[in-house]
């Protein structure tokens, strides 16, 4: 095709020295931003943290290129982190989309020159009906900034793309500051696991955000035994709960300490008839509460090599969690 230089085989060294060269590219582009954020861009990146907090609307993300392909992403990343957001293409808004846009919502206009046409009709749109307009380009000076209610104004880094033309750092730039707007709305919401787990029900990562308290199995299907007990019976209650432990309780109801199928095991050399389940237990055993994740309670059985976790409130059994349980769910 014409334009297009002939395939040729790509030489190995010089391949990694340009993914070197990029990363390095990327990584200086960054710590620009960084120093930005410490210095001139502080304080209108927390105006329009405060202005998007402020709105009963939703925020719309645009631009066009792969400022386009970024604004996507920023629009799914609020939504998904409590921040109602769609993604409106300028093109389209150009042919009926601008009245996808309401007077309660605000704007995220992406551009890296701040000169992209296409947005001219969604900005006009945007101080027509006073709806707040927040830019995000490297153009101080540009149309866009200008038009602009906040400017998060990007510095200028390097493109790693060797002739400066393909948009590498900057997109790089535009989807950092997106999600530190997404990150800092979060907070400011006071989003938690269990608000994340509500727009992210499906996969491994629901799977995770799920309470332990959803899975355990409750009380009445505990394996416990009291202060005293033989291990004769010790030994029938593990092999009739199937859990692989019993827990014991002191007079009060609290956990005392946990016997496994391990301990069984280490100890088939000794006159089990003559012994009771204290002298064989652990007396401070891994629990968790029944608000754990399910993530954190795999986490936690792998840690310390066990296939079970006894749930506690207060000090006193409430629940059993298997390692079974967490594999059904998806968790792992």
């Amino acid at each position: 095709m014409q334009g297009i230089p002939e395939k040729k085989q790509p030489d190995h060294d010089a391949a990694i020295a340009s993914a070197v060269r990029t990363v390095s590219t990327g990584q200086a582009g960054m710590a620009a931003l960084a120093e930005a954020l410490d210095n001139g861009l502080s304080e209108p990146f927390a105006d329009a943290v405060a202005r998007l907090s402020a709105i009963r609307g939703r925020v719309i993300a645009t631009g066009v290129g792969k400022s386009h392909h970024i604004g996507s992403k920023l629009a799914a990343t609020l939504s998904s982190t409590g921040t109602p957001a769609f993604f409106v293409h300028p093109a389209e808004a150009n042919h009926g989309d601008l009245g996808m846009i309401t007077r309660d919502d605000a704007v995220i206009a992406m551009s890296w020159s701040g000169e992209s046409s296409e947005l001219k009709g969604i900005v006009s749109y945007s101080k027509r009906f006073a709806i707040p307009l927040i830019a995000i380009t490297s153009g101080e000076d540009s149309t866009l900034a200008r038009e602009a209610d906040i400017v998060l104004c990007l510095p200028r880094a390097a493109e790693a793309c060797p002739h400066g033309l393909a948009p590498t750092t900057s997109t790089l730039l535009q989807l950092a500051i997106g999600d530190a707007l997404a990150v800092a709305l979060l907070e400011a919401r006071g989003f938690t696991p269990d608000n994340f787990k509500t727009f992210h029900p499906g996969g491994k990562l629901g799977a995770n955000l799920t309470q332990v308290r959803e899975i355990m199995h409750g009380e009445e299907e505990l394996p416990l035994v009291g202060p005293g007990t033989r291990m004769p019976e010790a030994v029938m209650m593990l092999a009739k709960k199937r859990f692989g432990c019993v827990c014991v309780t002191d007079a009060g109801g609290r956990l005392a300490g946990i016997f496994t199928d391990g301990d069984l095991a280490r100890s088939l050399d000794r006159n089990l008839s003559e012994l009771a389940v204290e002298d064989l237990m652990t007396r401070a055993p891994k629990t968790i509460g029944p608000t754990t994740l399910a993530g954190a309670a795999m986490a936690a059985l792998n840690e310390h090599h066990i296939s079970a976790l006894v749930v506690v409130e207060e000090g006193r059994p409430v629940g059993i969690v298997h390692f079974h349980d967490l594999l059904a769910i998806g968790a792992a």
